[in-house]
């Protein structure tokens, strides 16, 4: 276990989590979640983790999930325990899959984008699937994917920064992907079985993943796992408005001046660090920032111009 030595004393009752996928450098939105988990972690006196979300091969960067890890180092983070890596822990998520199937609550999918498309009206992330193989597969179609069958009711939570959230998730999304078409498993099962078995009870990430927490609180229900605390911060835009990402073209974190950019992290969190500490060296920020670190004050919208 590894623990700053300015942070409180760790305590068994809360666990947070960072979780970066390796699909290139971190930028100045990831230091935004990074920050805001690592600090709400150690304030509440818990533990701290990181696990990297390497489940879709075709968009990572080779070396990019070591970057990440020299990156977060030569900032001052201290993760508590081994990095965990989702490509080692495939049968976690089978063994989570065969349990819905058996429960009856998911089912293959035979259909393709396209005819989704075709036949769906627009919802929250795309296409609502309109439950086309709900019944079962038509003759002759072989299985593409594996879907979680959504009730209708609403589903609810109470985000620490943005407030009441809710879905109905077969109005607003559909059916949802358990294991995609490409044979990998989907984000949302992933994550959700990770901070299970870690034991994660309190999630703070980017409000670019606000939309997914009904879907994800669903399926905890459905696997019988605890359900975490949820807070959403805001995420960085470009000046036209689209997140900061690879896609993108967010210009890497330069390890030079780390301490400068967590001056500003916190600035955009709504901390309010002191101007004397900006650019100072990042022990000397964290310290500032352990002792006055404040989630209430984080402004409750879902996006921040970058800058």
């Amino acid at each position: 276990m590894v623990i700053t030595k300015d942070a409180p004393r760790i305590s068994a009752a809360y666990v947070g989590r960072f979780a970066p996928s390796p699909t290139g450098p971190l930028h100045h939105g990831s230091l935004l979640a990074a920050v805001g988990s690592y600090l709400e972690a150690r304030a509440a006196g818990g533990r701290w983790l990181l696990r990297i979300e390497d489940l879709d091969p075709p968009r990572e960067m080779p070396g990019a999930a070591c970057g990440i890890l020299r990156t977060l180092e030569a900032y001052g983070f201290e993760w508590d325990g081994e990095v965990v890596y989702q490509s080692r822990r495939l049968d976690h998520y089978r063994a989570a899959l065969d349990r819905l199937v058996a429960a009856g609550l998911a089912y293959p999918c035979a259909c393709t984008r396209r005819e989704i498309a075709d036949s769906s009206l627009r919802g929250i992330d795309g296409p609502v699937y309109p439950g086309t193989c709900r019944a079962g597969l038509a003759a002759g179609r072989a299985p593409r994917a594996w879907r979680l069958r959504v009730g209708e009711g609403e589903t609810g939570f109470l985000d620490a920064v943005q407030g009441w959230q809710s879905q109905v998730l077969a109005r607003d999304l559909g059916d949802f992907v358990l294991l995609r078409a490409d044979g990998y498993f989907a984000y949302q099962l992933a994550v959700v079985v990770d901070d299970a078995l870690q034991g994660v009870s309190h999630v703070v990430r980017g409000a670019d993943l606000l939309d997914s927490t009904p879907r994800q609180i669903y399926l905890q229900q459905a696997l019988g796992s605890p359900l975490p605390g949820y807070a959403h911060l805001p995420v960085l835009t470009n000046a036209a408005g689209e997140k900061l990402s690879k896609q993108t073209r967010a210009p890497a974190l330069e390890i030079e001046r780390a301490g400068l950019e967590l001056w500003q992290a916190l600035t955009i969190l709504g901390q309010q660090p002191p101007a004397g500490l900006r650019g100072a060296a990042p022990a000397e920020v964290w310290r500032w920032a352990f002792a006055h670190w404040r989630l209430g004050v984080v402004p409750r919208q879902r996006a921040i111009m970058d800058g």
